[in-house]
C-alpha cells in the first residue's frame, strides 16, 4: 500500500466505518481489474442454438440492419468473425475473406448468407471497415457487419482480451433452424476455417 492509500484508509474508517470501507474497496478493485468485467459467455458449439443478434452493416454493404433470425428465414448462415482493426488491418483476415469471395457462386448455389463481423471501438469503426474493404465490392450473398464496442464479440464469448487484440477469429455455420452445424474458434491469428471445409459443412447439413 502507498502512504496515500493508507491515509485514505484511516480517514475513511474513522468517518464511514469498516463496512463502507469494504464496499469502497470492492468498487475500486472492480474498476482496476478489467477481468472483473469480462463476459462469461462461451462460443456456441456444434449442435447448440446460435444466439440471435442484430448488427448494422457497413455503409458500403447492401443491407442496413441485419438480424440473424431474419437472415435464417432465407436459409443457412455462415458467420465469419474477423479481428477488425487492432492497430492495423489484419492480413490473415484479408486473405481469408478473399478465399470466401472467390467461392461466391458456390455459396449462392447452396442458398447461404455469409456475414463477416468486423469488431472494434465504435469511434472509427465504419471508417476502418471501409479501409478493410478498399477496392472490394461485396457481391451477394456477402455482407460486412459492424460490431461496435464488442457487443456481439462479448455475447458470443469471442473477446480476445489482450493488448492489440480484439476478437478470436471464428467461423460458424448455422442451419436454418438456428442450430450450429460447424464451429471453429482460433485462439491464435492463424488456425482459421478453410473455405472448402465450410462449403462441405453447408452441403452436408
Amino acid at each position: 500500500m502507498t502512504q496515500q492509500w493508507q491515509e485514505w484508509t484511516r480517514w475513511t474508517t474513522r468517518i464511514l466505518g469498516g463496512g463502507a470501507l469494504l464496499a469502497a474497496a470492492t468498487v475500486c478493485s472492480m474498476a482496476l481489474e478489467p477481468s472483473a468485467l469480462k463476459s462469461t459467455a462461451t462460443p456456441p458449439l456444434a449442435g447448440e442454438a446460435a444466439p440471435d443478434f442484430e448488427l448494422a452493416a457497413h455503409a458500403g454493404s447492401q443491407e442496413g440492419q441485419v438480424k440473424l433470425s431474419e437472415s435464417l428465414k432465407k436459409g443457412p448462415v455462415v458467420l465469419l468473425v474477423l479481428r477488425g482493426y487492432p492497430g492495423y488491418q489484419c492480413p490473415l483476415c484479408t486473405r481469408q475473406v478473399g478465399s470466401f469471395l472467390a467461392k461466391a457462386d458456390r455459396f449462392r448455389q447452396l442458398g447461404a448468407t455469409v456475414l463477416f463481423v468486423y469488431p472494434g471501438p465504435s469511434g472509427q469503426l465504419d471508417q476502418r471497415a471501409g479501409e478493410f474493404l478498399k477496392g472490394i465490392e461485396l457481391p451477394a450473398p456477402f455482407t460486412l457487419l459492424l460490431d461496435p464496442d464488442y457487443q456481439f464479440t462479448n455475447a458470443y464469448g469471442l473477446r480476445w482480451n489482450a493488448p492489440r487484440e480484439t476478437a478470436y477469429p471464428a467461423t460458424f455455420v448455422i442451419a436454418a433452424d438456428g442450430k450450429v452445424s460447424y464451429a471453429l474458434v482460433s485462439k491464435t491469428h492463424g488456425g482459421r476455417s478453410d473455405v472448402d471445409a465450410v462449403l462441405k459443412a453447408l452441403a452436408t447439413r
